[in-house]
């Protein structure tokens, strides 16, 4: 092996048919600043990643998704009365990856276009607590890491053990609601208009929200065996950090070419999480260390072949609490769908997603919802935080990859048998996986600020107070007596939506930053540019902007039959570009704030201030 020095090979997604194009070094730009050669993780030298690889790639996100889903139904199935389900976990789990598989697939396909992998996140995960929780009588247990978990009462004066069956059917009926309510939302090009107001003080608290919510799952899992989470932890750090330099000598799968004479690859970056997790789960194989929760343990019910089709155990329950918690599940996931969209494009080096991409996007995770609800399924699908931070931390992202992990994700929902292999992953290496994306998820929040003016008085309160206040909240409701307003499907609503982290940070961030007046070059919004992060985007290339904004269209043309359109549907569609917008517009606009009366949006005195300077 051999250590590169100052140019690390790289993998980027480039151009409609996923190939990873090897980019021209960039000509020196004429600011004294010199930057780090790993802040530009995209560039290439090995053209389109070889199948073997892909699917290697592809494992480690089906790793991370399994963290995901054995947190969420693990937690959902332990505040479920006691009792028999219908079914074996095994064919639940399968049901949710199924789902999982085909609204990736639809995704990449006709949606954002962006390599997300959509899995069941932890934003559909408190509405279905606080929608199971709230039948039976709650006893709190602290266990030893002083994380609290709600436990159901299980004695003489609880319900009879038939409610566990009609529980999950409420929280299916709950993931139809929302996928309704989103896939709604989306075609009316509800998202992509509020997204083209969220800058960089709106995203970013987002993204340190989001990166802060799981630690309570991420402790729980972890303390099932400290000493296995640790060693996962620090092997993850010592490849994709320490080892991340080092390469194999030459790619076996491709000849060195004239174009392309160096076919190195980063192997310990790149399957950073592969490596890690099969060491340690084979270390805890030869020590007999299998922590497999009851909840998830193997059941000889589950069959190797099965097709999920809905109805198959029970219709989903519609009721006003199902539709209150669905209602809340639509607006939590929405908002942490928007922030995966914003990452990803960031870390893929492309211009942020358009409203058309935007409206797609969610549209499809609604479609996702709706068939994993109709499944049987307690969690909807949304895109998947922890698995855009497995993009930053292996520095690879590519819609061939995520395609392989629909087609696996499909492949394993139609064997249960199979997909509950990924139940015998010990809980602690689960854990520490999921710790480790979202930390990574977190300091590209952190890393988000320097886009806009962090020294800013204004922008100091609006980072600051929506960051508290968005984890503050759900922990008072946890310590507070219980909301009550008379009426159940309200306190459902209420409960739900204060107790999602995600979603107060988007509020408050969202309102503060459209509210309170401050300059576009003090919000991190360029010139003409009204897109979040187009302060970065700036600085891009025109043509190179205009080969990456390619990345969101249709893979099929539209011009021709645009016309045809319902108007309804049209925020569907790529509209045509104005020319007035094509250099940024006439002047840079002055102090704005956008939800204010009586601000307009350009103050000449102000601009002239802003160009002097």
């Amino acid at each position: 092996m051999s250590r590169s020095h100052p140019h690390p090979v790289q993998l980027q997604s480039m151009g409609p048919q996923d190939a990873l194009a090897t980019l021209p070094p960039p000509p020196l730009p004429p600011q004294p600043a010199v930057q780090n050669p790993s802040s530009h993780p995209w560039a290439s030298q090995c053209g389109p990643p070889p199948w073997g690889l892909s699917c290697l790639l592809a494992l480690q996100h089906i790793l991370v998704l399994a963290s995901l889903l054995c947190v969420s139904h693990l937690l959902l199935l332990q505040n479920l009365p006691q009792g028999e389900l219908s079914y074996s976990p095994a064919q639940l789990l399968a049901s949710s990856l199924f789902s999982c598989g085909v609204s990736t697939t639809l995704q990449i396909w006709i949606g954002s276009r962006l390599p997300l992998v959509q899995a069941p996140s932890l934003e559909f995960l408190v509405p279905a607590l606080v929608l199971t929780s709230q039948k039976l009588p709650l006893a709190i247990r602290t266990p030893g890491n002083s994380s609290l978990v709600l436990r159901l009462c299980g004695g003489p004066g609880c319900h009879g053990l038939a409610l566990r069956n009609t529980s999950l059917r409420e929280v299916s009926g709950a993931v139809v609601v929302s996928g309704v309510l989103q896939g709604t939302l989306g075609l009316l090009g509800s998202p992509g208009h509020l997204f083209s107001h969220c800058g960089p003080l709106v995203l970013a608290p987002s993204l340190v929200v989001a990166g802060f919510s799981a630690h309570r799952e991420v402790s729980l899992f972890c303390s099932t065996h400290w000493g296995l989470a640790l060693l996962l932890i620090l092997v993850m750090v010592i490849c994709s950090q320490h080892l991340g330099s080092c390469q194999l000598p030459r790619c076996p799968w491709r000849p060195a070419s004239a174009s392309s004479p160096h076919t190195h690859i980063p192997v310990f970056r790149l399957l950073s999480v592969l490596i890690p997790v099969a060491c340690v789960w084979i270390i805890s194989a030869l020590l007999g260390l299998s922590v497999i929760p009851p909840e998830l343990s193997a059941s000889p019910k589950a069959p190797w072949i099965w097709l999920p089709h809905p109805g198959e155990w029970d219709w989903p329950l519609l009721t006003p609490r199902a539709v209150a918690a669905g209602i809340s599940m639509a607006l939590a996931a929405s908002t942490s769908s928007l922030g995966c969209y914003a990452l990803c494009g960031r870390l893929l080096q492309l211009p942020s997603p358009p409203p058309h991409a935007c409206n797609r996007g969610l549209s499809l995770e609604g479609l996702g919802s709706v068939l994993a609800g109709l499944l049987g399924s307690p969690l909807g699908t949304a895109s998947s935080f922890p698995n855009v931070g497995t993009v930053s931390l292996i520095q690879a992202g590519s819609r061939r990859v995520a395609h392989l992990v629909g087609l696996l994700c499909v492949g394993l929902g139609l064997s249960p048998r199979l997909a509950q292999l990924l139940t015998t992953i010990p809980l602690p290496v689960l854990g520490g996986v999921l710790g480790v994306t979202q930390a990574v998820v977190l300091s590209t929040g952190f890393s988000s600020f320097h886009l806009a003016d962090i020294d800013s008085g204004r922008n100091v309160f609006i980072v600051g107070f929506s960051v508290f206040m968005a984890l503050l909240l759900p922990r008072w409701l946890q310590e507070a007596p219980v909301l009550s307003t008379g009426w159940s499907p309200l306190d459902v609503l209420l409960r739900s939506l204060l107790t999602e982290p995600i979603f107060l940070a988007g509020l408050l961030g969202f309102l503060l930053e459209n509210t309170i007046p401050g300059t576009r070059l003090e919000r991190g919004l360029g010139q003409g540019l009204p897109s979040p992060f187009s302060t970065q985007e700036a600085q891009v290339p025109q043509k190179s902007r205009e080969k990456a904004a390619k990345e969101y269209q249709l893979p099929f043309p539209t011009q021709n039959w645009s016309p045809c359109i319902p108007q309804p549907f049209r925020c569907l569609c790529p509209l045509p570009e104005d020319p007035r917008n094509e250099e940024g517009g006439a002047c840079e606009p002055g102090e704005t704030a956008d939800l204010l009366l009586g601000f307009g949006e350009q103050c000449p005195e102000s601009s002239r201030e802003l160009r002097s300077q």
